[in-house]
């Protein structure tokens, strides 16, 4: 396995059950609706993975594009949500020549897979996409000063609250067996302070502020708001 989105195109075990699944999509989709301007507003999903609960965001919102690298998430996004006309799925290739202008686009635990330049390039893109008063929202940044142990505590929490404990600790072991564990140590996630990570915003054009909650279940992320920098006074 090369990379991670070889991983997340195949059968991986990130989860610790069917229930942490839907509940990561639940969640992390009411955190979406939160930030969406309006009814009719165009949204767009970058690097989206299998997005269980998009049909949710879609109906909160005028239309929604899903666009994700991993060919096989793609094609059961297109299976999942062909019957929904509020839905469209797309390659990370076809947002460079899409000409349809959003006012929201949510890049979610994405910026930890991709390297500086890889992130400025899909900032470039973004930025494109955007009509002049359309939001960023990036979320789920790791911290430098938080590690691992930070998100397991983060985890644990969540699977008491909501009954997947046991779940979750199996979860755990099988998890430092695994590609996962193995790709994270060869590869590396990448983390940004907060000054740092509204510089690197700033020169792509964004003018951005750290949200006071990070999107999903875990605390010790941050989320990120930008705007076109001459939206911002």
């Amino acid at each position: 396995m090369d990379d991670w989105i070889d991983y997340y195109d195949s059968t991986h075990t990130i989860y610790a059950s069917r229930l942490h699944r839907d509940l990561h999509f639940q969640i992390i989709a009411r955190d979406i609706i939160g930030y969406i301007p309006s009814p009719d507003a165009v949204v767009l999903d970058y690097a989206c993975g299998e997005a269980l609960s998009a049909a949710k965001v879609a109906d909160a919102c005028g239309k929604l594009y899903l666009a994700e690298p991993a060919p096989g998430v793609r094609g059961r996004l297109i299976a999942r949500f062909a019957p929904n006309t509020k839905i469209r799925v797309r390659s990370l290739d076809d947002l460079r020549k899409m000409d349809d202008a959003v006012d929201l686009v949510i890049m979610n635990s994405v910026a930890q897979y991709m390297t500086p330049e890889e992130l400025d390039a899909a900032f470039a893109v973004v930025r494109r996409l955007l009509k002049p008063a359309g939001r960023l929202v990036l979320g789920d940044i790791l911290q430098p000063q938080v590690g691992m142990v930070r998100d397991v505590h983060a985890l644990l929490k969540f699977a008491r609250a909501h009954g997947f404990l046991k779940d979750a600790l199996y979860g755990l072991a099988s998890t430092a067996l695994s590609d996962y564990r193995q790709l994270r140590t060869r590869i590396g996630l990448q983390r940004y302070d907060e000054n740092e990570m509204i510089e690197k915003l700033a020169r792509a054009g964004f003018s951005a502020v750290r949200a006071p909650q990070n999107i999903g279940h875990n605390p010790w992320r941050m989320t990120f708001v930008a705007r076109h920098a001459l939206q911002l006074s």
